[in-house]
């Protein structure tokens, strides 16, 4: 039984599972909690002073080790937000149509293809919401961004940009009580459910937060991951400002993007390209512990879902294209008039196609998740119910990939703190990060085999049985 605050920092964030989405601080009635950096530049809950309220804190935060039956997994909280006929799949969760596409206004000043940012304004255009919570320039040198709130298209447009950086929604959450009007949110898989969590305790919040935009997340990264880049790039840690994650090449694919940084010492923007680098993503490199227990891949909880395009033909135009998961009314109303109306370029997209876009995650997340799952379970530590923890046969080159992908990960924490400095991580990263990369190369080739032999079986016995119809 949970009783009190310092439960939710033992069983949460103890256990290296605080994500840093702030919902806490949010229900604590005594104001015990706050979030705070720890030692490896993430966002976490701390306790500031005792409290003896019944623990109601951590019944809104999405890695909670004992949620209610009712709130156990992604799968029970969206049958009470989608209760409209929709369509589901085990994969993507409820939906109503799946999508490809851009805006024509907001794709060249967006991540992506725009559509989250015009979704956002046709919410405060139609008057749906009066608000808007999404990611924006920090306000002090500690934190390059943060929550923030909107109220026009003017506000609204300055983070209009994916932002790789810690935050939190627990200063602006703060002030959704007072706020006179409706809201809407941008956030990660965690974020939302954190949101839908807080909705559940509290049924004014479904007024009041009557849409939210999820962006489909690759996993939420240290602060360290700036750091580096930064000085990749040849900005010192002490003279970072306005990062910017995708700065397109708009001549060229939509995976060749750059880095850049604008250095304090002389205002000069540097930049890196990411190809260079190498893959930050797949390796899990300054990516929080949290996220190897997240199985919603495509922010199942929000009613409009949005992500990158990486399949053909989209991912060969470098202005960019954004996927798209729409979940409620809302949200495929206004997708289907800025499509008439020409304000969006969109077309269906198969479910098929869909999951390819996205398939590493997929395999990640929910494929090698019972492997972690059973991992951490031996290390005697606690793990949220999860829909893809049932052991599926796992061939021993994939349980390698995991295995090397959480040591890779914890292991760019230490390296960092140790270095500071890129060129002195890279090389003591460098060994590790080739036997993972020949290890998922060998994986995938083996995965190639099987694949194709298995078609080649199946293609067999379809002509095998032809000719017996024919016969």
């Amino acid at each position: 039984m949970i009783n009190n605050t310092s439960k939710v920092v033992e069983l949460v964030v103890n256990n290296d599972l605080c994500i840093g989405c702030g919902l806490c601080t949010y229900k604590c009635p005594n104001d015990a909690l706050k979030m705070d950096w720890n030692d490896n530049g993430l966002l976490v809950a701390i306790q500031t002073s005792n409290c003896d309220c019944d623990g109601s804190c951590i019944t809104v935060c999405p890695f909670n080790p004992f949620p209610k039956e009712i709130t156990k997994t992604e799968d029970e909280i969206s049958n009470m937000f989608f209760a409209e006929p929709i369509l589901q799949n085990n994969k993507i969760g409820k939906y109503l149509g799946v999508y490809a596409g851009y805006s024509k206004e907001f794709r060249l000043t967006s991540s992506s293809g725009g559509i989250g940012t015009y979704v956002l304004t046709e919410l405060l255009d139609r008057g749906i919401v009066d608000y808007v919570f999404s990611v924006k320039e920090g306000s002090d040198s500690g934190s390059h961004y943060e929550y923030s709130i909107s109220n026009n298209r003017e506000e609204l447009l300055n983070g209009s940009k994916t932002r790789y950086f810690p935050v939190t929604l627990s200063d602006v959450f703060s002030r959704v009580d007072k706020i006179d009007g409706k809201v809407a949110i941008v956030g990660v898989a965690c974020f939302v459910k954190g949101v839908r969590l807080a909705q559940v305790s509290d049924s004014s919040l479904r007024d009041k937060i009557p849409f939210i935009v999820g962006i489909i997340c690759g996993g939420i990264k240290s602060k360290f991951f700036t750091e580096y880049l930064s000085d990749a790039a040849g900005v010192k840690i002490d003279n970072i400002s306005k990062p910017d994650y995708r700065l397109k090449d708009i001549n060229s694919s939509a995976g060749d993007y750059s880095f850049g940084s604008t250095s304090l010492e002389d205002n000069k923007v540097r930049t890196i390209k990411m190809s260079k680098v190498g893959d930050m993503w797949g390796t899990g490199l300054f990516k929080a512990n949290a996220c190897d227990f997240c199985d919603d891949v495509t922010t199942e909880l929000a009613d409009i879902s949005l992500g990158d395009a990486w399949l053909s033909p989209y991912i060969r135009d470098g202005k960019g294209t954004n996927v798209v998961v729409t979940r409620s009314s809302i949200a495929e109303i206004i997708i289907q008039d800025g499509f008439k109306r020409g304000e969006l370029s969109i077309e269906n997209l198969s479910l098929e196609k869909f999951i390819s876009s996205q398939q590493g995650s997929f395999n990640h997340r929910q494929k090698g998740l019972s492997y972690r799952i059973k991992k951490a379970k031996k290390e005697k530590k606690l793990i949220p119910p999860k829909r893809h923890e049932t052991p599926l046969f796992l061939s021993i080159n994939f349980r390698m990939v995991q295995y090397y992908r959480m040591k890779v990960r914890s292991m760019s924490f230490d390296t960092w703190k140790k270095y500071k400095n890129a060129n002195d991580f890279n090389t003591e990263m460098r060994a590790s990060l080739l036997i993972l990369k020949k290890l998922t190369k060998f994986n995938h080739y083996i995965r190639t085999i099987f694949t194709g032999n298995l078609l080649s079986a199946v293609k067999r016995k379809l002509k095998k049985k032809q000719i017996k119809l024919n016969i």
